[in-house]
């Protein structure tokens, strides 16, 4: 492939007889309830922290929990921010439960230590929720490098937290581990990588956890300001390019699932909410007040085969063993 010419994500998916990307079937409901975070991590894509105001009131939440309800939703994926954080979190989550609709909440592991969150792991087991939680290494110094001083100590004795409960050590309370490169190249191996985690953490603190999750550090906001600071983002993106993988179409999470964020406005994945690039609407950026839809003014059965908004950020997805909420796709 001539990387010099084939920036454009759809020329890309043309060469490689992948093009036009399009949706399958849903079969899970992403939403974003909110920005406010306890942590400011430099590879946040939602730019995230303890400043962000954009939160989900509860009147959206009703609306989000009738519409899975109605389109018959089997999961829902939450994430934020943290989420925990968001006023009415653990309402929305029964309210899920309630609905006989399963639950894997994205949680940064030391949200656990804010007020009014010390009975954290207790409440998640208890309702049986899955957790993916962010642990970019198992060394203090690449943790606290990337998510602020203290985070690591934090981390590991949350994770241990979590496991005394249960997490981890029953088949029925899943726990998943994120890890994401601390500078500008593609993780590694997934299943090795995996490896290593398990038996450092093990040795190390005693703690247990079900699979690990590793995630493309895609350039934007705030990893995209810091390529930019240190002079790496036209190599990082000559990298993502040159590295498409098109075994990783078919699975892309854009495929499969929705993004909702805290007003209720709908996206094919949280990467493109960040980048206010609206549900069907390819290429275009334009007001919340022009076009873009809201989660119920849609239908889950009209979204099949409907057109996916792509743009050079995709080829972060693409690259190497591909990269997903999920993890690895190949």
């Amino acid at each position: 492939m001539d990387i010099n010419v084939h920036h454009d994500f759809n020329q890309v998916l043309k060469a490689n007889n992948c093009f036009p990307l399009r949706r399958a079937a849903l079969s899970e409901l992403q939403i974003n309830v909110g920005y406010l975070c306890n942590q400011a991590c430099e590879h946040c894509h939602v730019d995230a922290g303890p400043k962000r105001t954009e939160m989900m009131a509860w009147a959206t939440m009703q609306k989000v929990l009738d519409w899975a309800n109605n389109n018959h939703v089997k999961s829902v994926d939450i994430t934020g921010g943290a989420p925990e954080l968001i006023p009415n979190f653990r309402k929305f989550c029964n309210g899920f439960l309630d609905r006989g609709i399963s639950i894997t909440s994205r949680c940064n592991i030391t949200v656990q230590y804010e007020p009014g969150q010390e009975d954290l792991p207790q409440w998640y087991a208890e309702r049986k929720i899955r957790l993916v939680c962010s642990l970019p290494c198992y060394t203090s110094k690449n943790v606290d490098q990337q998510r602020g001083k203290g985070v690591f100590g934090k981390s590991i004795s949350g994770l241990q937290a979590f496991n005394a409960v249960g997490y981890g050590r029953t088949e029925e309370l899943a726990i998943d581990l994120v890890y994401n490169p601390i500078g500008p190249v593609l993780p590694p191996a997934q299943t090795e990588l995996q490896n290593e985690y398990k038996t450092r953490l093990k040795q190390d603190f005693d703690i247990d956890f079900n699979n690990l999750l590793t995630i493309t550090n895609l350039p934007i906001n705030r990893f995209e300001h810091y390529l930019n600071r240190t002079g790496q983002l036209h190599s990082y993106h000559q990298l993502l390019v040159e590295n498409f993988n098109p075994a990783t179409v078919e699975p892309l999470m854009c495929r499969h699932l929705i993004n909702v964020d805290w007003l209720g406005y709908v996206y094919d994945c949280d990467f493109n909410q960040m980048l206010d690039l609206p549900l069907a609407a390819p290429g275009r950026k334009h007001g919340r007040k022009h076009g873009r839809k809201q989660l119920w003014e849609i239908e889950s059965g009209n979204l099949k085969d409907g057109p996916i908004a792509v743009a050079k950020h995709c080829f972060g997805c693409t690259a190497g063993a591909g990269s997903s909420c999920g993890g690895a796709l190949t």
